[in-house]
């Protein structure tokens, strides 16, 4: 009997949508006991942010591999085989990590199995997607990898109440296998335009001779710095601006990142939308300013009351999300067809190889400051997210 495969479009969204979602559920393992994992190992800032930095180092080297193989064979093996790989890796921290480099490598071990589902995934929808123009099949999964983050905060809420750390994260091992069994029923067998011409390695200079091209993995690059750089000391941030709150808030840190992180799927969306009225150029370049600005308020909100800081929060939040789904988009559509896939690597390898950076460079500027119980420290740290995209933007707008 033939498997019931999706072949409509919306039907195939939806469901690299749920899939993408599913493998992402220990993503934020480790974010989420960050505070509980800061004292049980007795971390500094610098290390912690070496840990978090590792998942983002892991994806970095792996997504020239994973990404570009999908010029040259079905991205959808690529995906089956790197959603083993990201619960081999969560369910690794989760029983054997026990220190900064125990953790930081089973955190590179996850990066790598995201670097195989992530951009592979979205291959494996454009490439089944008709392209006319429309670019809502990859805004809404884009906007999925934000909805997986948030499932994740949220089921490590949960499962922390209720378990030991260890058996908690070991379980949010479970999503990438749901991920891996929906992709595998659900999504039929396709090979890739000019497999037989590609090579197994990307071949960035085709890629890099796109002037396009190369400013939207700048693009990437710098918000992917701050955007991983934002997530990974999230749940820190606001469980430091809890403590020196005098109110009690309803939501805990955990809670708090979730629907803060929910919140800006609706602003991806939104800023796909915008700028195919506005022009990619000009949204992408507004974006990039708007958060470059709010870093800095954002950072300043530990003092503020707890629900004006998450307000804040949030609509930082929601700024750096404004320009993910168009920055993605626009590549897709500018990358040579035969060379999508080593587009797509190159495009991950610049924003995650920043986000392996950004983590360490808050968690050693936090230190610098004055540590995780100064409220400037924090400030500061902050201002290190934005940094990169006021700059790209304030460049862009003097070019023609």
């Amino acid at each position: 009997m033939r498997p019931p495969y999706a072949t409509s479009r919306g039907r195939l969204t939806l469901l690299m949508c749920a899939a993408e979602a599913l493998s992402m559920t220990g993503f934020a393992a480790y974010p989420s006991f960050l505070p509980l994992l800061s004292d049980l190992w007795q971390l500094t800032g610098t290390e912690a942010g070496l840990i978090g930095g590792a998942f983002f180092f892991g994806y970095m080297v792996a997504v020239p591999f994973l990404s570009g193989a999908t010029d040259r064979v079905d991205a959808r093996g690529v995906y089956l085989c790197a959603c083993l790989l990201m619960a081999g890796g969560t369910l690794g921290f989760a029983l054997a990590a026990q220190d900064v480099w125990s953790g930081a490598f089973f955190q590179a071990i996850c990066g790598a199995g995201l670097a195989g589902c992530y951009m592979p995934g979205l291959r494996v929808l454009t490439d089944r997607v008709p392209a006319d123009g429309s670019t809502r099949h990859i805004a809404f999964y884009t906007s999925s990898f934000g909805i997986g983050t948030s499932g994740s905060l949220l089921l490590a809420g949960a499962l922390g109440r209720m378990l030991d750390w260890r058996m908690a994260i070991a379980l949010m091992a479970i999503g990438p296998l749901l991920a891996a069994l929906l992709v595998l029923i659900g999504v039929a067998r396709k090979a890739p335009p000019a497999g037989g011409q590609a090579s197994w390695l990307p071949r960035f200079g085709p890629v890099l001779a796109h002037p396009r091209v190369r400013r939207l993995v700048a693009g990437y690059a710098v918000h992917c710095w701050e955007l991983f750089g934002l997530r990974s000391w999230m749940v820190a941030f606001i469980a430091f601006a809890y403590g020196i709150s005098a109110a009690q808030a309803w939501l805990t840190p955990t809670e708090a990142a979730a629907l803060i992180n929910l919140l800006g799927q609706p602003a991806s969306l939104f800023g796909n939308e915008a700028a195919m009225r506005l022009g990619h150029r000009r949204w992408i370049i507004a974006m990039m300013i708007a958060s470059g600005v709010l870093c800095w308020v954002a950072g300043a909100a530990a003092v503020a009351p707890w629900w004006l800081m998450l307000v804040l929060l949030a609509l930082y939040n929601a700024a750096v999300m404004g320009d993910s789904a168009s920055l993605t988009a626009g590549l897709v559509h500018a990358a040579p067809a035969a060379h999508r896939g080593a587009a797509m690597a190159l495009y991950s390898l610049g924003g995650f190889g920043a986000g392996f950076i950004a983590p360490m460079v808050f968690g050693a500027t936090l230190d610098a400051t004055g540590g995780a119980g100064s409220a400037a420290a924090w400030m500061f740290a902050f201002a290190t997210l934005g940094a990169g995209c006021l700059l790209w933007g304030l460049t862009a707008l003097r070019r023609p």
